[in-house]
């Protein structure tokens, strides 16, 4: 089984990046502590990241091909990307879309992704730990 995991805008700066919100944790940790998680459960975990929206969606598309999931945090892009909820419907690759903030205590604006309902769960508000999370989630799902 494969799995990748899509990592949007900013998160780069993990680690750095008000890290009273988002974390201490590096975006670098992270994904070592989630290919660790998958070698445990029998997995291959393959990990991106761009602040570009187009390379999100190629990444998207790929899936088709490449991957059995995909956990995706679209960051900022969750809440304003027609175009990558589109990449997310053409490949119907099953998704579980994260955030490390829980989103229905942020901005307004932040309360709705545009990609969440066409994932078949959405972690929000567990910090790093919602990654480890959406891929025990992930690997039961793709397990049935």
């Amino acid at each position: 089984m494969r799995i990748l995991v899509i990592n949007g805008p900013n998160l780069n700066l993990l680690g750095t990046r008000e890290p009273a919100l988002y974390g201490q944790e590096s975006l670098k940790e992270i994904e070592a502590d989630l290919i660790r998680e998958g070698t445990q459960l029998g997995v291959e975990v393959q990990c991106f990241q761009s602040n570009h929206e187009g390379e999100i969606i190629e990444a998207i598309q790929s899936c088709a091909t490449t991957a059995d999931g995909l956990i995706l945090n679209p960051a900022g892009y969750g809440h304003t990307s027609v175009a990558i909820r589109d990449a997310l419907l053409a490949v119907a690759t099953p998704t579980v879309e994260v955030h490390l903030t829980n989103l229905a205590r942020r901005e307004e604006f932040r309360r709705r992704t545009l990609t969440g309902d066409v994932a078949i769960g959405q972690i929000s508000g567990f910090g790093a730990y919602g990654y480890r999370i959406a891929l025990a989630a992930l690997v039961n799902h793709l397990s049935r």
